[in-house]
């Protein structure tokens, strides 16, 4: 009988303390399996981010070695699933390698300050937030061009906010004792724990709508689409608000690492 025969009637759940108990190469590979699919669908859906410099294939091999890592890692007494532990894990290897890439064209990046400043100048003119025929017609584009603009451009805002939250929501994870790697340092424990809070007052600063549209995104993981019809407002409007937010949160913890930067120059913690 195959080790899969014998894994069966066997819960995820069951495997992991199986493994954590055993180290049984066999048991890891089975849960490896289980879980591609997950690789699988992050992938497809983060596909624009890593679509100029990767293949999907390659992405998918890489959160392999993802979930390889983490379950040796992760600890099921947390009281945290497994499938968000390695989602935020796999998201975050995506994003990293988008940033080493720097991905976003400065075509985008122009375009996307066209459509800031067109949305500024038309409602400083009109009093009210623009149509997205308004600011098509004011820039003299098609709604394709509008619409891609506007989805690189979250995305692009959206890198480095998206690691310090998995940072954040690991480290509520993580046993505050000290170990040999840096990383584990106490330290960097505190760092990360100042980060959080730090974080949490930038998001309590932020406009009621921008908080939900966060909200949404990060904690119950809409797509803009579906936030757009939970608000039952466009989806360009709900692409300006996250970006208006992101833009706000990420000026926000410049702040934080500037000075945490200054700190760790004087300390030699690099």
């Amino acid at each position: 009988m195959s080790s899969q025969e014998g894994y069966k009637g066997q819960s995820n759940e069951t495997l992991l303390k199986l493994y954590k108990e055993t180290n049984d190469l066999a048991v890891k590979q089975e849960l490896v399996m289980r879980y591609v699919y997950l690789v699988r669908s992050i992938a497809l859906q983060m596909r624009d981010i890593y679509m100029s410099f990767s293949q999907v294939d390659d992405i998918i091999n890489e959160g392999v070695i993802v979930i390889m890592n983490a379950i040796d890692k992760f600890e099921p007494d947390k009281n945290v699933k497994f499938e968000t532990y390695i989602s935020k894990r796999i998201k975050g290897m995506i994003i990293d390698l988008a940033r080493k890439q720097d991905w976003v064209p400065r075509s985008t990046r122009k375009n996307a300050r066209d459509i800031d400043e067109a949305v500024t100048t038309l409602y400083n003119k009109n009093g009210r937030y623009p149509s997205t025929d308004e600011v098509v017609s004011h820039l003299n584009i098609t709604h394709e061009k509008y619409q891609d603009t506007l989805r690189k451009a979250a995305l692009f805002h959206v890198l480095s906010l998206d690691m310090v939250l998995a940072e954040s929501q690991e480290n509520k994870m993580n046993a505050q004792i000290p170990s040999g790697e840096e990383q584990e340092q106490p330290e960097n424990r505190y760092l990360k724990k100042e980060m959080t809070e730090f974080l949490a007052e930038g998001i309590k600063n932020l406009k009621e709508n921008e908080q939900l549209v966060i909200s949404l995104y990060y904690m119950e993981e809409l797509n803009m689409r579906q936030i757009a019809k939970v608000l039952d407002v466009s989806e360009p409007r709900i692409s300006q608000i996250h970006t208006n937010a992101i833009r706000k949160l990420k000026q926000h913890m410049q702040e934080f690492n500037e000075v945490n930067g200054r700190k760790k120059n004087v300390s030699g913690i690099l």
